[in-house]
């Protein structure tokens, strides 16, 4: 990988490797940075689970109401005591899985990234891809400017 710091329009400040860092603690924040993201889409799944969970026992809830408005009590009941606001795995309902994963991973992970960034690059975020970047692009052409203050300076691509 390049470590060029941008002599002709490469990456802003905010994305150049700080003097004397080395490539390999680059790639292992890269890495870190990698893990933190699968972390916060694993993060959004979890909320999805807890949205739809609670729709799923509203909708429970109705079908109890229609039921007994159909006249069948009985089933309305089964349901209702069995079902309705049950616990999705033992002691807990969603909203405690969500509050649990937040406050004992996500946000550990969150903090140790933050963390090593401060120690290592003075907290400057996604220096791997920027760097990616800059290896990748095609320096000089249209829609493959460094940053948008680069936006205009390139020659326009023939399509």
């Amino acid at each position: 990988m390049t470590t060029t710091n941008g002599a002709d329009g490469g990456p802003d400040a905010a994305h150049r490797i700080p003097d004397g860092v080395d490539p390999a603690t680059i790639e292992a924040l890269g890495k870190l940075s990698e893990g933190l993201e699968v972390i916060e889409h694993a993060r959004g799944y979890l909320y999805g689970f807890h949205r739809f969970s609670g729709m799923a026992d509203l909708a429970i809830g109705e079908a109890v109401d229609l039921f007994r408005k159909a006249g069948h009590d009985d089933i309305a009941e089964r349901i209702q005591r069995d079902i309705v606001g049950r616990n999705v795995i033992n002691g807990r309902w969603t909203f405690q899985i969500v509050e649990d994963y937040d406050d004992n991973y996500w946000s550990a992970v969150r903090d140790a990234e933050r963390a090593a960034r401060e120690e290592l690059v003075g907290g400057r975020r996604h220096l791997f891809e920027a760097q990616m970047k800059e290896d990748r692009r095609t320096h000089g052409l249209a829609h493959h400017e460094a940053t948008p203050a680069d936006v205009g300076e390139t020659t326009p691509d023939e399509h």
